[in-house]
């Protein structure tokens, strides 16, 4: 909201989020809303996303980025409250071991519930989720009240894209819309850890490295 003025000229509206617009911000939103597939910036590269609860929009995004859907993909959110729906009940101890790096540029895989769907959990009864600090998928999840599908902006195994030209190279115009934004600012992908174990599954990786 813009501050209040004192005087009868009034003060341009101020954007809603670091670095973007609000219009490009809700026009991102409008089409993951009516199922299409975006690029945007996060913490450190260019990412995918879409609808995680629209399966259709999903598997096409798989097929563009030829991923198997038995790897399951990432969720980001905006809060703790997006994600309840698709986490099984955590301890305390581990609640609490997780959001001590959230919101941040870490992903946890944490267990999930038995009703999610393959295309986001793939092969596996567990699922990678994260509460970002980005101000730009913190916008798109306010935006479109719940968790977006967060995974490179690349083809599997080959290097991702860190800027909206790089992504328009590699996929043309096989996106809806690609968001401008600044990136996050730690130039490489989020830490993976296990929930349960702690440990690392994948180290942040820095731009020379090539992602699935």
């Amino acid at each position: 909201m813009p501050s209040p003025v004192k005087s009868r000229s009034r003060r341009p509206a101020q954007p809603p989020y670091e670095g973007i617009r609000r219009w490009p911000l809700h026009e991102a939103a409008r089409v993951i809303k009516s199922g299409g597939i975006i690029a945007y910036p996060t913490e450190g590269i260019y990412g995918l996303g879409c609808d995680p609860r629209n399966g259709d929009a999903v598997y096409r995004l798989l097929h563009l980025k030829h991923r198997s859907v038995r790897q399951g993909l990432i969720l980001a959110a905006s809060d703790f409250q997006q994600l309840e729906s698709y986490l099984a009940p955590l301890s305390r101890e581990l609640k609490g071991r997780v959001m001590h790096t959230w919101p941040g540029p870490v992903t946890w895989v944490l267990p999930c519930r038995k009703d999610i769907p393959v295309w986001i959990r793939g092969e596996h009864h567990s699922l990678a989720v994260r509460i970002s600090a980005h101000p730009v998928i913190t916008g798109l999840c306010r935006e479109i009240s719940h968790p977006l599908i967060s995974t490179s902006a690349n083809i599997s195994g080959q290097s991702p894209a860190y800027n909206p030209l790089a992504v328009r190279r590699i996929f043309r115009d096989q996106l809806d819309y690609i968001l401008h934004g600044p990136l996050g600012g730690t130039g490489q992908a989020t830490e993976i850890r296990d929930g349960c174990t702690g440990k690392i599954l994948r180290a942040a990786k820095a731009r020379s490295s090539t992602l699935k």
